[in-house]
């Protein structure tokens, strides 16, 4: 077997969407990135194999304006624009395109990590087999991102590792288990049913399993299209990792089994409808958590703490599992309790407490069992992702190490904020920004609520009753525009501009038919869709860039060398459905 040596300044394993949004973040500040994914496909629960939504602090809409942007944004809308129809396939190729043609980015499908050289508590190599090429591959890196979900690159370096409930007295958290246990919330899998247009039998497997509605207790059938992620087993006498195979297998044979109880009870009008797909790999919850320099606990998120280090946000619930689900005689399954507002993740947690070179990203991040109920989210998980792939830019950059970092945090939260990452708290404080808190702002028309001075305050979203916003007044034939004047004539080499995306409404792909229907269809009509942008010195245009059928909400505009003016306009013609040009954020950088 051919063995190949690969040197990187960072290797993320694990292809989940954290993975994703690490590695694209990383890549896109210059480091030479390794992705390298055990699956012939990305997104882990996200993707084709699994299906699940992608769920995150809006609570599915119930948080207004809470939704994560930044590169998970940039997916979602993509997807949005190209897979009208919720395809988890389709969801597939954009993000192996997301990956596999971006610059500083190298792809590893279906490549799996075996080994770990390690040396005084630093990270040499990891050794993996690529499956459908039998190519073996050694890879070398300066650091390294366990974005694998179980914690799986973490367990094969030595670091520390959390497992299981702690009780009351380990975090002092009120909500937690009065004694420490090795219980986790269990795997789950879906299925999708189609309406066939005829009659359509079915007739239960010997090996599926038989439910009735006592044995299935208070979990509620909602919809027959679509699988529920009640259907859920392990965490209890069977783990989720060394017993996967096992839980699988149940897995399937309690899927079979509520089918035929939906066909063949009578309680549902199901004669119509037929499996069209049934799950082979299960969606995992909880297995590894992976211990950093401070975990996030219950208290933290009850009271929406605001760490001096933030570097991302959560706003779930704290979504806690029934040990053993469907195994379990207790009612619905989950026990959830309601956070009063959003929280933080410090950046202490996106790294390892004793491996000196392993950032941490996806599900796995130093959280206690409680704190995980929320964190867990993949929504979440990709924003500590992207905060993770950042923070590996800079360690790289600096030849630091994670720990380290953590002396250059006001660098690394304006970097994010930069790259349209919200961090609650925070705000844009970047000096090299020639517009930040820019006060000569004017506008062909604004309301009350959206004043075109907005767009130089440094919050690009609404934050409770602040719009933080340029909103215009109807827009014509002429378009509405917005002008920013700078305080003297100037080279100008990028121009940044935030949208507004409604960050109230979900644009996720799922397999729910009543998800869909919540949804509305197509761009987020509030999004700019047609806009002009010049730079202008005095009365004369320097250069300008027009935009058509643009879906972005964050958009970069990069000028040639050379080009000065005093002034900067932004014109915009069309939405995609909204009266108002809705932006809110201008930024500017030098040549």
């Amino acid at each position: 077997m051919k063995t190949i040596k690969k040197e990187y300044d960072l290797i993320v394993v694990g292809g989940g969407m954290s993975g994703v949004c690490a590695a694209i973040a990383a890549a896109r500040h210059g480091v030479r990135t390794a992705l390298i994914q055990d699956r012939p496909m990305l997104g882990g629960n996200a993707g084709s194999e699994v299906r699940m939504h992608i769920c995150g602090a809006d609570c599915h809409g119930s948080r207004p304006d809470s939704r994560e942007t930044g590169i998970i944004l940039e997916i979602l809308l993509e997807n949005r624009r190209r897979n009208p129809n919720h395809s988890f396939s389709v969801f597939d190729s954009i993000l192996w395109e997301k990956t596999h043609f971006q610059e500083n980015l190298d792809l590893y499908l279906n490549t799996r990590v075996s080994k770990a050289q390690t040396q005084e508590n630093v990270i040499r190599t990891v050794t993996a087999l690529q499956l459908t090429t039998e190519k073996k591959f050694v890879f070398s890196g300066k650091q390294f991102l366990d974005a694998t979900g179980d914690g799986y690159l973490a367990a094969l370096c030595g670091a520390q590792i959390m497992y299981g409930r702690e009780g009351k007295q380990v975090f002092g958290e009120r909500y937690a288990p009065d004694e420490s246990d090795h219980y986790t919330m269990g795997n789950s899998l879906m299925f999708r049913s189609v309406d066939t247009g005829n009659y359509a039998p079915f007739i239960r497997p010997f090996w599926a399993e038989k439910f009735d509605e006592e044995k299935l207790g208070k979990r509620e059938i909602s919809e027959i299209s679509s699988g529920y992620w009640w259907v859920e087993l392990g965490g209890d006498a069977m783990d989720c990792i060394s017993d996967g195979e096992d839980i699988r297998d149940r897995l399937l044979a309690a899927v079979y089994g509520i089918w035929d109880y939906i066909k063949n009870s009578g309680k549902y009008d199901a004669d119509n409808y037929a499996l069209d797909w049934v799950g082979a790999l299960p969606g995992k919850r909880e297995t590894r958590r992976i211990r950093g320099d401070y975990v996030l606990r219950e208290q933290d998120l009850m009271e929406g703490k605001i760490f001096e280090d933030a570097v991302a946000y959560g706003g779930w619930s704290m979504d806690m599992h029934v040990i053993g689900g469907l195994h379990s005689r207790e009612e619905g399954g989950n026990w959830t309790i309601e956070l009063k507002d959003v929280y933080t993740i410090p950046y202490r947690c996106l790294y390892s407490a004793n491996i000196q070179n392993l950032f941490l990203g996806g599900r796995a991040i130093s959280v206690s069992h409680m704190a995980f109920g929320s964190t867990r989210v993949m929504a979440t998980c990709s924003v500590a992702g992207q905060a993770a792939g950042t923070a590996a830019a800079i360690a790289v950059r600096e030849n630091v190490s994670p720990r380290e970092v953590g002396k250059h945090i006001h660098q690394l939260q304006q970097m994010l904020i930069r790259d349209d990452c919200y961090i609650p708290g925070f705000r844009n404080e970047d000096g090299m920004d020639r517009l930040n808190g820019l006060l000569s702002v004017t506008c062909s028309s604004e309301t009350e609520e959206g004043r075109c001075i907005n767009v130089t305050n440094g919050v690009s979203r609404r934050v409770r009753d602040e719009s933080n916003c340029w909103i215009s007044g109807p827009v014509g034939e002429a378009g509405e525009w917005i002008m920013l004047n700078l305080p003297e004539k100037t080279e100008i080499g990028e121009v940044h501009l935030k949208f507004d995306p409604n960050l109230s409404k979900e644009i996720m792909p799922t397999l729910s038919d009543l998800k869909k229907k919540e949804q509305a269809a197509g761009i987020p009509i509030e999004l700019v869709k047609d806009y002009r942008v010049e730079l202008l010195d005095g009365e004369i245009c320097t250069w300008e860039e027009n935009v058509t059928e643009n879906y972005y909400r964050f958009r970069i505009h990069r000028l040639p060398r050379g080009v000065f003016g005093d002034r900067i306009r932004i014109t915009v013609m069309e939405t995609h459905g909204d009266k108002a040009a809705r932006i809110f954020e201008v930024r500017a950088y030098q040549g």
